[in-house]
């Protein structure tokens, strides 16, 4: 077996195990099916990945197609959000289609359907319907309308279509087995009445088709080659070839659906019900708040599309459902915004520090790398003067050894500047240092070259000049549940797990370079972590989020409990 062979996962197997047995590589197209009821989040990343990654792979077509057959949830603004999402994670559809596109064609199968005896109309409630429908253990129990003629069914079934009855009197229900051991062969509901405003075909419609009739059908339209979908659509396979059977021409590209795992993200919920749930009742401030596992949540929170393209490849497509911790997901961010985020200089807990022996009203703009994982992001210029913020934590006025930040009467390197030396502190009434007092080395600048600047000094730390700080809103996000699993439990309320920390609003103070920043610009604040600019940044005011720290700080937390 080649290298090339053993990298390959098993849905990739399957259709080179086609390939093998004729069918024409010219002839496979993919797509990817969202319904237009929600957001996407971070489960439907992986499916994107994976549909648009094997017409990458295989150089074939992937569609974009909208789900839309149930105009009760379905609006515009989430079919804008989708293709906004496929387009940002880099990706290109070979045509856009929806499945209202095929309301007519799927009309017609039905009724070619009643005439050869395999569907009818039913007028039982939805209660008897289940009540009829057995269990999976013991056969269910035919309908007394499952026998109606043909004629009868054609005529109830056009008055349907017509408008001519409120919703829930009648439905169009397959015709195939109510002894089946696959409960989803017991005569499946087609057809269901609706009197609902749809986003694309307005009014014209009064019934709208179930997802298994339509799906495998728009899947044949399209001349789709593989279906691919979760694992729990497997018992839907079944129906989907029946439904294929009815229609099929032996002169068309026959769809296979094939199943994968769902991979589900811990520390959240992947349900686009109960993303609406934390929409609707103000736990988020909206369907991209950055806590949210949608990947309109993910791009604002400052993810790149090459992190989660990146994720989705790590953790690969399997049989088998499983729960991915969040870290996975923010190692691949991490890894990714390293090479490219520019660095710059921001405190989040200042503390005031003066040098004492630099001269007042002075200043100075010295040289500071803008990356260096990237040779040709170049330097800027960054203020320095006589007073400055350092981080509270970067300061102890009695250190141990092991501490190399600043103390008294011990050397650290300013970051890009000089080398200073601790010597007092000014407190405030209840003992809370306010200020820092030190002494700079003025031959000790960095880059300079003197012998001082040579010096090995064994800490760093970061600092803004108050003079020219920026003064910037920054929200730090924690994990939006504090259960690993917040949906694992069906008799635990999901939203009792809500982190009650998962937002913290901080004033910073920031390098003037940021004042051009724009709207989703991404930065390494230096030893803080990664930030980027938050659209309710104003010409007054800009606000920073917190993407994701240098570290995983949870790992460490979760080992201490």
């Amino acid at each position: 077996m080649s290298t090339r062979e053993r990298s390959l996962n098993f849905i990739e197997e399957i259709i080179e195990e086609d390939l093998a047995n004729g069918m024409n590589r010219e002839s496979l197209r993919f797509r990817f099916p969202p319904e237009p009821n929600g957001y996407l989040h971070v489960g439907h990343a992986s499916s994107i990945c994976l549909n648009f990654g094997l017409g990458l792979r295989y150089n074939a077509p992937v569609n974009l197609r909208f789900d839309d057959t149930n105009p009760a949830k379905e609006e515009q603004e989430y079919v804008d959000a989708i293709k906004k999402d496929v387009e940002w994670l880099g990706y290109q559809w070979a045509e856009e289609r929806y499945a209202s596109d095929y309301f007519q064609q799927l009309y017609d199968w039905a009724v070619e359907l009643i005439k050869k005896g395999l569907a009818y109309v039913d007028s039982q409630s939805s209660e008897e319907m289940a009540k009829q429908k057995g269990t999976p253990s013991q056969p269910g129990s035919e309908s007394p309308y499952r026998n109606r003629s043909v004629e009868e069914n054609l005529e109830l079934f056009e008055q349907m279509k017509n408008g001519e009855f409120p919703e829930g009197t009648h439905v169009l229900r397959a015709k195939i087995n109510m002894a089946s051991s696959n409960m989803l062969m017991r005569d499946p509901i087609m057809y269901r009445i609706l009197h609902k405003h749809h986003h694309r075909t307005g009014s014209d419609w009064k019934i709208y088709p179930m997802y298994d009739w339509a799906h495998g059908q728009s899947d044949y339209v399209e001349s789709i080659s593989h279906s691919l979908c979760t694992l729990e659509f497997l018992m839907h396979r079944e129906l989907y070839d029946w439904f294929l059977d009815q229609i099929y021409d032996n002169k068309s590209m026959r769809p296979k659906q094939r199943e994968f795992a769902r991979r589900n993200l811990s520390h959240t919920v992947v349900s686009k019900r109960k993303l609406l749930q934390l929409v609707q009742e103000g736990h988020v401030t909206g369907w991209d708040d950055p806590r949210m596992s949608t990947i309109s949540g993910m791009r604002r929170r400052g993810y790149t599309p090459m992190a989660i393209r990146n994720f989705a490849d790590t953790i690969g497509i399997a049989k088998r459902t499983n729960l991915v911790d969040v870290s996975v997901l923010e190692f691949c961010v991490r890894e990714d915004l390293n090479k490219t985020a520019p660095r710059v200089m921001a405190v989040l807990d200042p503390v005031k520090l003066v040098i004492t022996n630099y001269p007042e009203g002075q200043e100075e703009w010295l040289d500071a790398e803008n990356n260096p994982e990237d040779e040709s992001a170049g330097f800027r210029k960054v203020p320095f003067s006589r007073e400055l913020y350092i981080e509270r934590e970067d300061f102890m006025e009695e250190a141990n050894r092991k501490y190399f930040r600043l103390t008294l009467g011990k050397e650290v390197r300013l970051k890009n500047a000089y080398i200073i030396k601790g010597e007092s502190v000014v407190k405030d009434a209840d003992g809370n240092i306010t200020e820092i007092h030190c002494t700079y080395d003025t031959d000790s600048r960095s880059g300079s070259g003197t012998e001082a600047s040579l010096r090995k000094i064994k800490g760093t730390i970061h600092w803004v000049s108050i003079q020219h700080a920026l003064e910037a809103e920054i929200r730090i996000y924690d994990r939006l549940f504090t259960h690993e699993n917040p949906d694992g439990d069906k008799e635990i309320d999901f939203k009792s797990y809500l982190n009650p920390n998962s937002l913290d609003v901080i004033k910073g103070y920031l390098e003037p370079s940021l004042s051009e920043a724009k709207d989703g610009d991404r930065f390494q604040f230096q030893r803080l972590g990664y930030f980027c600019v938050d659209r309710d940044s104003t010409a007054e005011k800009i606000v920073f989020n917190k993407t994701v720290g240098l570290r995983d700080t949870w790992a460490k937390l979760e080992s201490k409990e």
